[in-house]
């Protein structure tokens, strides 16, 4: 369970996404990229209940939660004030609780949630999507799916594959997560996938730099 970071401030929030929109734009530029191709979510697993009106306040609209009970009460108190996507482990028993809320699913990597998700697509919100969640590094006990295995995880999603995500090993320093961060970027390349769900707190400008549409932020916005 994450530790939650209370009270949630406003206007530290406020502050803290203008300096990390600032920190994107820098890492975008230096790269040759639009800034505007990289939305900013904030990791709502830090959060409690009766603060997410403070992020609203704070100017932050995209969320992500990791847990499918928090996601449905969350949403069921927040409505649509919120875009909500889902960024924790996909569990099939758990599908059924996410897809009526997520606009969009970061985390399919597995066979049974695959299957879970074709069960479950008629209580889909239109139009909602999935990411493909890779293990482009092949660490040992790391969620994802193998990168040859993706062609597979494309056929047959019954939801379109908007692009992918990946969590690269722990590393003390972010540049030891490019090669993670580049290798995601040429595999979405070689399928003609344009979403790129990768970097945190740690890495965000790293994995801008490497090509990132979506940075899943907690403590460096909330802090």
């Amino acid at each position: 369970m994450a530790e939650l970071i209370a009270p949630v401030d406003a206007e530290r929030v406020r502050a803290n996404l203008a300096r990390v929109r600032e920190e994107i734009v820098l890492a975008a530029r230096e790269v040759g990229r639009d800034p505007s191709e990289v939305q900013v979510l904030a990791a709502t697993k830090y959060v409690a209940l009766e603060d997410l009106p403070a992020l609203a306040e704070a100017g932050v609209w995209v969320v992500g939660e990791n847990r499918a009970q928090d996601l449905q009460r969350k949403v069921g108190a927040c409505g649509e004030r919120f875009a909500w996507h889902f960024i924790g482990q996909l569990q099939s028993r758990r599908v059924g609780l996410v897809v009526p809320h997520a606009r969009m699913i970061h985390s399919l990597a597995s066979e049974s949630a695959l299957r879970a998700l074709e069960h479950h697509r008629e209580q889909a919100r239109p139009g909602m999507e999935v990411l493909v969640q890779v293990n482009v590094a092949r660490a040992p006990g790391k969620a994802g799916v193998a990168p040859e295995e993706l062609p597979r995880y494309l056929e047959r999603s019954p939801f379109r594959v908007a692009g992918l995500m990946t969590m690269p090993p722990p590393a003390g320093d972010p540049d030891d997560s490019r090669r993670w961060f580049a290798a995601l970027r040429e595999l979405a390349r070689e399928h003609g996938l344009a979403e790129l769900s990768m970097g945190t707190s740690q890495d965000y400008t790293a994995a801008v730099e490497e090509g990132a549409t979506i940075v899943r932020l907690g403590s460096v916005l909330l802090r």
